[in-house]
């Protein structure tokens, strides 16, 4: 049975599921629970590494226009049960967060079908769905289990019909994404070939059999897809801007963000400018000292990460900011496999683990130090700390590991970069505050020029929206004003018009954090404990924090109202 009716006759037994399970929902757990079961199966790949939900053996990869229209029955499904489980006035204040949190699930589902609609204007969101689904199969170190070998099988298998869909959906596409699409499948049969050979050793002879078949499959369909878009480049409109009223749509109901555009601009500018004058100040600090020379080798760097991530958790206990369980593992680096580096610019390259493999290390992987390296690759070869603060511990792996252990399975579950990012974000600077890089200043100056840089995703995520941002202006806006390398610019702006609202999460969640800690703090006064908070938060971390907010301080006025879906 071909791939198509196998994810068909799948989603049609999902629809009759959800239909069955959601006619009474019994409460709001329940339907949270069937939500995700079909989120996973049904959620877009994407290049963001925070929401890599950890997907079923038999994963279906369909976008047929069928599928399509399949997801949006299911998804009214869900936002029926939603609705009919609104709760009382006089609910707790868990329970009003946890209905709010379903809601801000199910609305970025409706974002993503109704309103960017990526699988109608995006030709690279194929990319993602064919090479990007493959990829994060690769990124969890070897060995490689059997089922993992079938799983990376049947989704090369699963290419070319994916790619039949997408010639059929791709009705509105726009020029900029169809020439990153065109650029994303440059090289592919060398760099197709470059990955089979680095992973042969890691199959079974039957899998590396069946991957050879399916992978001259893909690659023919792939470079077909790419001729296909080549052809049509010239007629595809030069657009990518979403307008004011969808962006509000994603701010109010997805990210639960109170601010509008212009507020967002305001507290960017203010934000870039503190940036600046503090690394002015470090800057003449430091003028007499020589600058960050590079770690000498690959095994060097991967030798000061471990010591360097063991310090830091030694840090956080001896200033009670953060609890670490003696069961969580631990953030090390590791040199790119040969099978991945082909396919590097498909997404970030670590493995944050994930609910089922809490007993495994989260890793990212390194490069040979070079001064070539970009622009976040190079400040790890100089020195790991301030990437390992914001990806490793105490940021995104030990935030996302704790979130997976949650007593709350709505909590559990649910992700927003807004949180996540907003977390690693606070986690630098805490980290700065707290005296981590007082051995080597020049670090300090590395941590400023992140903030500077996050400040600048905010303006370029806005304008980009708004439209008063071309792909190509943001990039070079970012380069110049960061500044950094042209590739890693490029590579930034090209997933913030993609993706608008991911880029500004960073600054807006580090401020809501920041103001909450404030708050709590002046309310709470000879009670208040830096460790209690932060223990709240990185636990919740998968929360909006306005969700945070109101659970900490009973108070709901920075949660937004919802607003209909715009017109399109």
């Amino acid at each position: 049975m071909n791939n198509f009716l196998t994810s068909s006759i799948r989603g049609m037994l999902l629809l009759s599921c959800i239909h069955h399970c959601l006619a009474q929902p019994r409460n709001l757990e329940h339907v949270s629970n069937s939500f995700w079961i079909w989120r996973a199966q049904e959620q877009p790949f994407s290049e963001d590494d925070i929401p890599r939900l950890e997907r079923p053996a038999d994963l279906g990869i369909g976008w047929s226009a069928a599928s399509v229209e399949m997801r949006r029955q299911q998804l009214a499904s869900f936002e029926q049960s939603w609705k009919l489980l609104t709760p009382a006035r006089n609910a707790s204040i868990h329970e009003q967060v946890d209905y709010r949190l379903l809601g801000s699930a199910l609305a970025r589902v409706r974002w993503e079908l109704d309103i960017l609609q990526s699988w109608k204007r995006n030709p690279e969101f194929y990319v993602d769905q064919t090479l990007g689904a493959m990829y994060v199969l690769l990124l969890p170190p070897a060995p490689f289990a059997v089922e993992r070998q079938k799983q990376i099988v049947q989704r090369m298998e699963s290419i070319p019909a994916t790619i039949r869909a997408a010639k059929v959906n791709l009705t509105d596409m726009r020029q900029p994404f169809g020439q990153l699409a065109i650029e994303a499948l440059g090289d592919l049969p060398n760099r197709m070939q470059k990955m089979q050979s680095a992973l042969r050793p890691q199959l079974s002879a039957d899998n590396n059999a069946a991957l050879d078949r399916a992978a001259a499959s893909a690659v023919a369909s792939l470079m077909e897809y790419r001729q296909w878009l080549q052809s049509r480049l010239p007629q595809m409109r030069k657009d990518t801007a979403i307008g004011r009223e969808n962006y509000l749509f994603f701010l109010r109901n997805v990210a639960l963000l109170p601010y509008s555009p212009e507020q967002l601009l305001a507290m960017s500018k203010q934000e870039w400018s503190r940036s600046i004058a503090f690394e002015t100040y470090e800057r003449a600090r430091n003028a007499e000292l020589p600058p960050l020379a590079l770690l000498p080798t690959q095994q060097a760097q991967i030798e000061r990460e471990k010591s360097d991530e063991e310090e830091i958790r030694k840090l956080l206990a001896k200033q009670h900011l953060l609890t670490i369980p003696a069961w969580v593992k631990h953030y090390r680096n590791l040199p790119l496999p040969a099978y991945v580096a082909p396919f590097e610019d498909l997404g970030v390259t670590d493995d944050l683990t994930g609910p089922s493999r809490l007993d495994q290390d989260g890793t990212s992987y390194i490069h040979v130090p070079s001064r070539q390296l970009g622009f976040f690759n190079l400040s790890t070869a100089q020195d790991p700390r301030p990437i390992i603060v914001h990806e490793g511990v105490p940021g995104h792996y030990l935030q996302l590991v704790l979130s997976a252990v949650n007593p709350d399975p709505i909590r559990r579950h649910y992700y927003d970069s807004g949180s996540n990012e907003g977390i690693g974000f606070y986690a630098e600077e805490m980290m700065l505050q707290a005296g981590l890089f007082d051995d080597s200043p020049r670090i300090r100056e590395i941590i400023y020029s992140f903030m500077r840089l996050r400040a600048l995703r905010v303006e370029a995520d806005v304008k980009l929206a708004l439209g008063t941002f071309t792909l190509q202006q943001a990039a070079e806006y970012l380069r110049q004003t960061v500044p950094m390398d042209r590739r890693t610019a490029l590579s930034e702006a090209a997933l913030f018009a993609s993706s608008p609202g991911q880029a500004i999460t960073y600054q807006t969640g580090k401020i809501q954090i920041t103001q909450m800690l404030a708050d709590v703090r002046l309310k709470q006064g000879s009670d208040f404990s830096l460790l209690k908070f932060d223990d709240f938060l990185w636990s919740n971390g998968n929360v909006p924090i306005a969700l945070q907010r109101w659970e900490l301080l009973g108070d709901a006025s920075e949660v937004p109202a919802t607003v209909p879906v715009p017109q399109q």
